[in-house]
């Protein structure tokens, strides 16, 4: 179970260095905003799945620490 866990905590990493830097660009778009200064459509689809996949990374973790504790 340990590569599995690896794998995990790999994932989980990757995905909470990764998108958030990521978002900071996406906010900082042209496109994230109308003239107004609301959130645009491009916007919340962006951080949607960004959402989406920090949640993934969460349950990353957890799926790993359950494999190392041999809970799974």
């Amino acid at each position: 179970m340990i590569p599995l866990a690896v794998v995990l905590f790999l994932n989980a990493a990757f995905n909470a260095i990764v998108w958030p830097q990521f978002y900071k660009r996406v906010a900082k778009d042209p496109r994230a905003r109308d003239a107004d200064g609301r959130p645009t459509a491009f916007l919340r689809v962006h951080a949607v799945l960004i959402g989406i996949a920090l949640v993934l990374a969460l349950v990353s973790v957890l799926v790993g620490v359950a494999a190392l504790t041999g809970a799974l």
